[in-house]
C-alpha cells in the first residue's frame, strides 16, 4: 500500500525540516524501486505559501480540498504542519477544526518545528508526550504547563507525531521508514543523503555545555546545569556550593577563572536570556515574564533588563512586533 503524507504550510514556515522530510520520502521511493510514499502540500486557501528565507511553495491543494477528501480514497495516513517564526500570530479556526476531524478519524498528525504550539492550541495534545525545538521551549511550557513537552528530537505517541525543526525531520521520517521497511532501507538512505547515523529520539538537541561554552572545568560546568534548571526560584550561591562540594569563595574564584565574570552575573543573564525568549515567543504580561524568570518584582526585572540589553521589556516587546509586521508584509508581497 502507498502512504499518503499531506503538508500543511503555515506563512513563513521552515524551509530545512519541510524539504528534509520529503527528500526522505522520495530517496526512500528511489531506494525501493516503487513508490511506497506519496504526498501533497496544502495550504488555506492553496495560494502559494512563503517560508521564512523567502522561498515561495506552490501547494496543491487548499484546506477545503482536504475537508472534502477526508471521505474519499484521498483520506491521507499523516498530516504534517509546518511552521516557523511567528507561530502565535497564525489563527486560524477552520484549520483547527480540520485537526480535530483528522484526530476524530484516526489519521496521524504532526508538527515540525513550532508547529507543536498549534496542535496545542487545537487541543490535540492533552494526555500526549511532545517534542519541540529548545527555543521555543520556554514560551511552550509556560503557554501550556499541562502538556508533556520535551526537548527531544521528534516523539510519537499513538497517533500524534511532533518533531523540533531542523533535520531532526530527517530522523522523524527514518524511524517512520524503518518501523515499514527495516534498518536496510534506512542505511541506504542515509549513504544517500551523505548522513553518517540515524539519531535516536531521545538525543539532546543541543550542543552539550562544554563544547556550546568552551569550559572543560568539572565543577562550574555542574553549576551552570544547576543554574540553568533553577530559573523561576533561583538558588542561593550557599546553596550552589554545598550542592557542588565547595565553598562560597571557591564558586565565586572558579567563575572568575572560567567564565570571566561573578557567578550572580552570569545567574542574572541566563535568567535575562529566558525572559528576552518569553517576551518573543509569548503575550505574558510582562510581570509574569518576571516571576517566571526569578525576580521579585516588575521594577528589578525592568532595571535589570534595561541594563543588559539597554532597553526595557516593553519596549523590546514592542521592537519584536514591528519588526515581525515588517517581515510579515515583505513575505506577502514576495508571495504575490
Amino acid at each position: 500500500m502507498v502512504r499518503s503524507f499531506v503538508f500543511y504550510l503555515v506563512p513563513q514556515f521552515s524551509l530545512l525540516p519541510f524539504s528534509g522530510a520529503i527528500e526522505t520520502l522520495r530517496i526512500a521511493n528511489r531506494m525501493l524501486g516503487f513508490e511506497a510514499y506519496r504526498w501533497r502540500i496544502t495550504s488555506d486557501n492553496g495560494q502559494k505559501v512563503c517560508s521564512s528565507s523567502g522561498i515561495a511553495v506552490d501547494p496543491d491543494t487548499s484546506l477545503a480540498d482536504e475537508r472534502r477528501s477526508l471521505m474519499g480514497e484521498k483520506r491521507p495516513d499523516l498530516v504534517l504542519v509546518c511552521s516557523g517564526v511567528h507561530v502565535d500570530d497564525y489563527d486560524n479556526k477552520s484549520f483547527e477544526a480540520w485537526l480535530r476531524e483528522l484526530n476524530n478519524r484516526g489519521c496521524g498528525i504532526g508538527s515540525m518545528c513550532t508547529a507543536t504550539h498549534l496542535l496545542a492550541r487545537a487541543g490535540l495534545l492533552k494526555g500526549r508526550r511532545c517534542a519541540i525545538h529548545w527555543e521555543n521551549m520556554p514560551g511552550f511550557c509556560e503557554t501550556y504547563p499541562e502538556i508533556d513537552a520535551h526537548a527531544d528530537l521528534f516523539e510519537i505517541d499513538r497517533n500524534i507525531y511532533s518533531c523540533a525543526g531542523g533535520t531532526a525531520s530527517v530522523d522523524m521520517m527514518l524511524h517512520i521508514i524503518s518501523r515499514e521497511f527495516g534498518d536496510g532501507l534506512v542505511n541506504a538512505i542515509c549513504e544517500q543523503a551523505l548522513t553518517d547515523r540515524v539519531r535516536p529520539s531521545s538525543e539532546r538537541q543541543r550542543l552539550p555545555l562544554r563544547a556550546r561554552l568552551g569550559v572543560q572545568n568539572g565543577k562550574v560546568l555542574q553549576i551552570i546545569e544547576l543554574m540553568e534548571a533553577n530559573l523561576a526560584e533561583p538558588l542561593s550561591l550557599v546553596e550552589i556550593a554545598d550542592a557542588v562540594g565547595l565553598s562560597r569563595r571557591q564558586v565565586e574564584r572558579l567563575f572568575r577563572q572560567e567564565m570571566g565574570r561573578s557567578p550572580a552575573r552570569y545567574y542574572l543573564e541566563i535568567r535575562l536570556d529566558r525572559a528576552r525568549r518569553l517576551l518573543a515567543q509569548s503575550t505574558m504580561p510582562v510581570v509574569d515574564v518576571a516571576v517566571a524568570c526569578g525576580f521579585v518584582s516588575a521594577s528589578h526585572f525592568s532595571k535589570c533588563y534595561r541594563e543588559i540589553y539597554q532597553c526595557s521589556p516593553q519596549q523590546e516587546r514592542a521592537l519584536r512586533r514591528q519588526a515581525r509586521m515588517s517581515v510579515s508584509e515583505n513575505t506577502f508581497s514576495l508571495a504575490v
